[in-house]
């Protein structure tokens, strides 16, 4: 039933005094875009979307994705009102230490909040991959277990930033329906009007895209227009929608609507209280909420409870691949996965890219929830599926993923496949391209979405392309990102742990690999990879010396070893390859490995920045690198067994001398 429209405006007034009443408490925040579209989360929480607020992680509801994030007290306000648990006091401690209500929503922090937005244009691409993992996973198992829809509100600073280009040109080739934006054209930027630095023609550039496109005009405090726009758009199962709507930040603010002021600053007391009086509510109250206007929301918070009820007996009573479905929705394997890994037996020479993708292959019937593809270098990266549909408009299952020369895109895209639930997406690139995505892989590690980064051509071991494509310090960048599990597995044998250990794990890994072949080693086969270091050569006696390789250079350590204890030098060598992993082990079990009386020698073609947390000296590059055939190039900076030889030596010498 439609409420009485009287109790609708009231409702919505109550909505934009919480807006203003909670960033000034905080004394900073972001009031007038959340006053502005408050009778559109109006619509949207008690007439269009299908939600049930006791069970915010129903698998079935509707998407919502604040992607202006900065707006998080509209998102925050109507959480408390329809009943997802957030309190007023909660509103009260917005943006303060500990508080459910930060300053951009984040995910896993307080129910309700779908995706970590804060950084524009994210949240944008995270919806068109909740699109493409809702449409894969209807297609699969049937709209009777996957039937809903996303629903966005994106800003002008959404659309300026390159991330939502990429992904609008995605979901447009993808012909994404069912994904529902509401551009709200505010006209304002903190730095002042948009007009300062941005004359794009918005409807124009998405018609061009594929999307369906509707200017809806000064519309935004019309409820009737806004659900109707809504429906129009939520019935499109062939385009992504953008509907287009043109907004005053702050009203009805006397003195700062349509104002920069109105953004990103609190109202002040003296303006609240002034717009307060406009809208008929209480100017010496703080946080009303009057309980006619709270049971409204309450009530369209329990109105999926029924809904969301009969998809549950529709679940317990389905007669499909009941195995299958559960494995996508636990984002494992079936029974056995793992035993699918393949092995390869030592002296082969086998890229770790080429292991990476035989593992891929080889698991992608037994973890039927795996999505793969590379950023136009699908080959290359070993994110290639053969075998397996390609996923496009007309073949919306497929497993094989083609993101485009769109890396920004395709790792946003993947945290919104993962945000979602039901897919493990796969994504490949080459290492230095990871300076595209970096913005997106920080928000998987700051969420802990589960999903695979696949970064080939490691080093200046790629060869010719030279130094634009030789990445030096995206490992020490990678490293220095706390939750993101970083494997650079060392041979064929230590990547299929790597394989192992991403699916087993929850959160983001990232797998470093080579372009060119590197041995297999004797000892990685059922090596404790998932330890991060391990001992992998073993001195004949006390060792004099460790060498620590990551990657390619193990082998180099190995060919160093065998010369140095040949020599009368016991050497031992620990392969490394993930430093996060192996700081989690216990401090006995690290001296275990890297006693701190032994001198150490790292070995790796990359900077040296951080490696003096666990050696004593470390042969790295600490420049770019050149054009030049792989193996000449790292023979010419270094990176040989014999300079290896002579680096221990010298390091042993240096420190008896002072001793």
């Amino acid at each position: 039933m439609t409420p009485d429209p009287a109790l609708e405006q009231r409702a919505i007034n109550v909505v934009r005094g919480l807006a203003m009443d909670a960033p000034q408490a905080a004394r900073n925040g972001h009031p007038g875009t959340a006053m502005a579209l408050a009778p559109l989360a109006h619509v949207l929480w008690t007439r269009i979307m299908r939600y049930d607020a006791g069970a915010p992680d129903w698998p079935d509801r509707d998407r919502f994705v604040l992607s202006a994030g900065h707006a998080s007290i509209l998102l925050y306000s109507m959480l408390h009102l329809t009943g997802y648990g957030l309190t007023l006091d909660d509103l009260r401690r917005f943006r303060q230490w500990g508080s459910a209500t930060p300053g951009h929503p984040e995910v896993h922090h307080t129910p309700g909040v779908e995706v970590t937005t804060g950084p524009l244009g994210q949240g944008f691409a995270n919806a068109v991959g909740m699109g493409i993992a809702e449409r894969w996973l209807r297609t699969r198992f049937g709209p009777e277990l996957c039937d809903h829809r996303t629903y966005v509100i994106c800003s002008d600073g959404d659309l300026m930033e390159g991330i939502s280009h990429e992904a609008a040109s995605l979901a447009g080739h993808l012909r994404l329906g069912r994904l529902i934006y509401v551009y709200d054209d505010n006209r304002i930027s903190i730095d002042g009007d948009t007009s300062l630095t941005y004359s794009d023609d918005v409807a124009r550039r998405f018609e061009s895209y594929g999307w369906h496109v509707e200017k809806l005009g000064d519309v935004a405090n019309d409820v009737d227009a806004l659900e109707a726009a809504l429906r129009r758009a939520a019935e499109d199962e062939e385009a992504p929608s953008l509907l287009i709507l043109r907004t005053h930040i702050g009203w009805p603010s006397p003195n700062l609507t349509d104002t920069a002021d109105a953004h990103g600053n609190p109202l002040g007391e003296d303006e609240v209280r002034a717009t307060k009086e406009i809208l008929g509510l209480p100017v010496d109250e703080t946080f009303w909420v009057p309980d006619d206007v709270l049971e409204l929301y309450r009530a369209a918070g329990r109105r999926g409870r029924d809904e969301r009820e009969a998809w549950e007996k529709r679940l317990s009573a389905w007669e499909g691949d009941r195995e299958t479905y559960e494995a996508c929705v636990n984002l494992t394997g079936l029974p056995g996965w793992q035993d699918a890994l393949p092995s390869w037996e030592p002296g082969q020479s086998v890229a770790t890219r080429k292991a990476s993708g035989a593992c891929l292959q080889a698991l992608a019937d037994k973890v039927p929830g795996l999505v793969a593809g590379g950023a136009d270098l699908t080959g290359n990266t070993g994110t290639a599926l053969p075998g397996h549909e390609v996923l496009s408009a007309d073949r919306p299952g497929g497993r094989q993923v083609h993101f485009g020369v769109r890396e920004h895109a395709m790792a946003g895209v993947m945290n919104g496949i993962s945000a979602h639930g039901g897919l493990v997406p796969v994504g490949g690139t080459f290492l230095v391209f990871s300076d595209y995505m970096r913005p997106a892989v920080r928000l998987a590690a700051m969420s802990e979405y589960k999903e695979i980064f696949v970064f080939s051509h490691d080093s200046v071991g790629l060869g010719q392309d030279g130094p634009t494509h030789q990445p030096i310090e995206h490992l020490a960048s990678l490293r220095a990102m706390p939750q993101l599990r970083l494997i650079r597995p060392a041979d064929a044998n230590e990547t299929a742990a790597a394989w192992r250990i991403a699916l087993e794990s929850d959160g983001p890994t990232a797998l470093v690999l080579t372009r060119q072949d590197v041995p297999v080693l004797e000892g990685t086969a059922g090596a404790p990879v998932d330890k991060g270091a391990y001992v992998l050569v073993e001195a004949p006696e006390d060792p004099r010396v460790v060498l620590i390789g990551t990657g390619s250079e193990v082998a180099l350590c190995v060919a160093a070893a065998e010369q140095l204890n040949a020599a009368g030098l016991p050497c031992r060598v620990v392969s490394m390859p993930s430093w996060d992993l192996f700081e989690a082990q216990s401090e006995d079990y690290q001296l275990s490995v890297l006693p701190p009386e032994v001198p150490t020698l790292a070995v790796e073609a990359g900077a040296s920045l951080g490696w003096d947390r666990w050696a004593d000296d470390s042969l790295t590059l600490d420049r770019y690198g050149a054009s030049a055939p792989g193996d000449v190039a790292l023979a010419r900076l270094g990176f040989t067994a014999d300079n290896v030889v002579a680096r221990a030596r010298q390091l042993v010498d240096d420190l008896q001398e002072d001793a």
